[in-house]
């Protein structure tokens, strides 16, 4: 399990970076980031392979907002990326 939180972590990273190139002349603003994530994520990436199903984009997109809330809430040690990918990966795998 600890592998697949590490490549998850790794990808969340990995469409961050994409998302603040695509969104370069806005510095990275993007008020629908969740849903570019969701589908980037679903679509273009190998998360699907990662949690073993394709993820529906709706639900993943739920779930981006909801850890978002929570981690602004919490304020965790742990860097953004590795406290989603432990969720996501509990949740879609």
């Amino acid at each position: 399990m600890n592998e697949a939180i590490d490549r998850v972590r790794d990808l969340l990273h990995e469409v961050a970076d994409t998302h603040h190139q695509v969104y370069r002349i806005t510095d990275g603003a993007d008020d629908d980031w969740a849903s570019w994530y969701a589908d980037w994520l679903s679509r273009l990436s190998e998360l699907p392979d990662m949690v073993g199903r394709r993820p529906v984009r709706s639900e993943l997109t739920h779930y981006l907002v909801a850890l978002d809330k929570e981690y602004v809430t919490v304020v965790p040690a742990q860097p953004w990326e590795e406290f989603y990918a432990q969720r996501l990966v509990e949740v879609f795998a």
